[in-house]
């Protein structure tokens, strides 16, 4: 660090602490004056703990020995700021280049308040490279944090909605049904096993149904995800059946050679059903007595399912 860039930096610490309050203020005005009306805003509470927080992280980081190159990324306290208002923002639905815009805003302020100094022309020059070099790095980190925290927003909403509309139902004691609907992927597939096996473990189910009456068609990716499940239902001690095995679906899966003669398999959910039934040794009265009231918990589980997809 030459010795005019760390007297530069003394001077706009000094600046950053004695105008701090003022620094902010302007700049909260600038965002205020900038937004867009028919866009997400953000309530002006919030805009000055923003600025309050981000002008004295930046007083904090120009008064440390961190390069300027390094600053936004090294100076902890600068960091930290930057992203928790760029996450704030992404979870508010504001957009990433407003965000981004909001950071470098800063800019105006901070040299508003600066050219009222006494500097140096050289100075002055000097001054205003090094705020445009911190917060333009400042606004690049706004901006890839605020696209990453979208994203991990989308993801998890997306897990949410696959566990909406892939629901466990309880058909009966130690009996459970996962009524599947439309394509059956490596993702939902996966939560389809996680649902089922947490399910097994807390009903202590013996025998889970899985019907695809409402899977429009089963290929080998299917078939492979289907005896996956299987196969760590059995691991689970429990009995697996799949069920809603239609005329089309059964010749499809001859045709593609595909080899179901380990996995338990029924035409449809009342044979299913009483299957179950056999293999947990209920009375074959009990088997009359839930049919009705297993086929409506089934169905309001799949017409959760489709209402959530």
């Amino acid at each position: 660090m030459s010795s005019t860039e760390s007297a530069v930096r003394d001077r706009l610490a000094e600046v950053l602490t004695r105008r701090g309050a003022e620094i902010a203020d302007r700049w909260v005005q600038l965002q205020q004056e900038r937004s867009d009306p028919g866009g997400q805003s953000v309530h002006e509470a919030v805009l000055r703990e923003e600025a309050d927080a981000l002008v004295a992280a930046l007083g904090a980081g120009m008064d440390s020995d961190v390069p300027v190159e390094h600053l936004v990324t090294r100076q902890r306290e600068l960091q930290e700021t930057v992203v928790d208002m760029s996450l704030r923002r992404a979870r508010a639905g504001a957009v990433p280049t407003a965000t981004s815009l909001a950071v470098l805003g800063l800019k105006e302020a901070l040299l508003e308040a600066v050219r009222h100094e006494p500097f140096e022309k050289d100075d002055l020059y000097e001054a205003a490279v090094l705020i445009n070099r911190v917060l333009d790095a400042a606004g690049a980190l706004s901006f890839e944090t605020y696209v990453e925290g979208r994203e991990e927003i989308i993801r998890r909403q997306s897990r949410q909605l696959l566990e909406a509309s892939t629901p466990v139902v309880r058909l009966w004691r130690h009996v459970l049904a996962v009524p599947l609907i439309g394509n059956l992927d490596t993702a939902r597939s996966q939560v389809v096993m996680e649902s089922l096996l947490e399910a097994i473990q807390k009903d202590e189910a013996l025998v889970a149904i899985i019907d695809i009456t409402g899977v429009a068609t089963v290929d080998t990716s299917v078939a492979q995800h289907l005896m996956q499940t299987v196969k760590a239902v059995r691991l689970m001690g429990a009995e697996c059946i799949v069920s809603g095995i239609r005329p089309a679906i059964a010749q499809t899966v001859v045709q593609l050679g595909i080899d179901l003669s380990d996995i338990l398999t029924r035409a449809s959910l009342a044979d299913a059903l009483a299957t179950a039934m056999q293999l947990t040794r209920q009375e074959p009265a009990a088997v009359a007595a839930v049919a009705a009231g297993a086929a409506g918990a089934v169905q309001e589980g799949t017409d959760h399912g489709r209402v959530e997809r």
